[in-house]
């Protein structure tokens, strides 16, 4: 039976067109291939990046980039991440709303420097 679950994930970029659209593909290609899911499984993609970074809306850079599922009917948003003091700069983080299996070990994805946010998930 599957059930809804939450996907996490966040990933390190330079300010560039070409850095965010590679990353944010990365990342997402990884929950995807790492939790098994496929287009219909995905219910929503929020996103949101680190005021630094500036040039390109993630949602934008996953539907134009190179990703292993279809994205054109997924919905996605973006948002800015509250700025805190001291925190980690340059980071896309991802929250994927999907049907998995109730029992299927959920893996949350943090790549390129962002495994530094979660420890406990980049064993």
């Amino acid at each position: 039976m599957k059930i809804v679950r939450a996907l996490r994930g966040a990933v390190c970029c330079e300010n560039t067109k070409e850095s965010i659209t590679e990353n944010v593909c990365k990342m997402f290609n990884e929950i995807v291939i790492q939790n098994n899911l496929t287009a219909a499984d995905i219910i929503s993609v929020q996103f949101s990046l680190t005021k630094d970074l500036t040039v390109l809306n993630p949602a934008t850079a996953l539907r134009k980039g190179d990703v292993r599922i279809d994205v054109s009917e997924l919905a996605l948003f973006c948002s800015q991440e509250a700025f805190i003091e001291g925190g980690m700069p340059y980071v896309v983080r991802v929250l994927i709303h999907t049907y998995m299996d109730q029992f299927a070990n959920k893996k949350n994805i943090y790549l390129n420097g962002a495994e530094k946010l979660r420890p406990d998930f980049s064993k």
